[in-house]
């Protein structure tokens, strides 16, 4: 017979140094996985999947798309989610331009030009990133796009967040047989499951108790 974790109430707030390590924790990995995906050729989900496919068919540097796709989830996530939320997102979608950027460098240690099996991309990929993501899920923060619109049904409607992020992922992946192969795609598409699997059984209505000050006010509003 196993007894349950009493829950602390009110739910203990992250210091703000607390914030600042798990943003740049969390992004760190996040730019790691994202760029093992694009190493295998892969498409993964959400607004980085779509920068990825734009990335493979345009001149246009990938942290530019990246931030640029993301502008416009911003604008739902003011209202629901608050300034706070907004800010701390547009510093980690900044930060993993900057990191991705930086590991496809040669020389100075960075990891630079190589070539991945697709489905070892994405497997590998895929769980690295979706780690990344719940730490900036736990930090109130996010990678923008369905990750903005995944947790805000998570908060009202109580769908988790990451199968409603596996539906969004899914019309992405499906949109890169435009131009990918159909093992890449098929490799994509494993890639957008093991990831949304992972984030929807590790972050839930109450696994985690610990909350962001600002999302704790943000909370209180809605």
């Amino acid at each position: 017979m196993t007894s349950e974790i009493p829950v602390p109430h009110p739910a203990p707030t992250h210091s703000v140094a607390d914030d600042v390590l798990g943003i740049l924790c969390g992004t760190i990995v996040v730019s790691i996985g994202l760029f093992l995906l694009r190493a295998g050729g892969v498409v993964t989900g959400g607004t980085a999947g779509l920068t990825l496919l734009l990335d493979y068919a345009t001149p246009i540097p990938f942290g530019a798309l990246f931030f640029a796709i993301n502008l416009p989830f911003f604008l739902l996530a003011i209202r629901s989610k608050g300034w706070g939320f907004v800010l701390r997102s547009a510093l980690a979608i900044a930060l993993v331009s900057v990191f991705a950027s930086f590991h496809a460098l040669s020389g100075i240690g960075a990891l630079g030009d190589i070539a991945l099996n697709p489905f070892y991309a994405a497997v590998i990929g895929s769980v690295v990133a979706s780690v990344g993501v719940i730490i900036l899920f736990r930090h109130g923060a996010s990678m923008g796009g369905f990750n903005i619109v995944g947790l805000i049904l998570q908060e009202r409607v109580g769908w988790r967040a990451g199968y409603v992020m596996m539906v969004g992922d899914a019309c992405v992946v499906l949109a890169s047989l435009a131009i990918a192969p159909w093992p890449v795609v098929l490799a994509s598409a494993l890639g957008i499951v093991v990831m949304n699997l992972i984030i929807a059984v590790n972050h839930r209505p109450g696994r985690y108790v610990a909350i962001t000050r600002g999302s704790a006010r943000s909370a209180r509003r809605s």
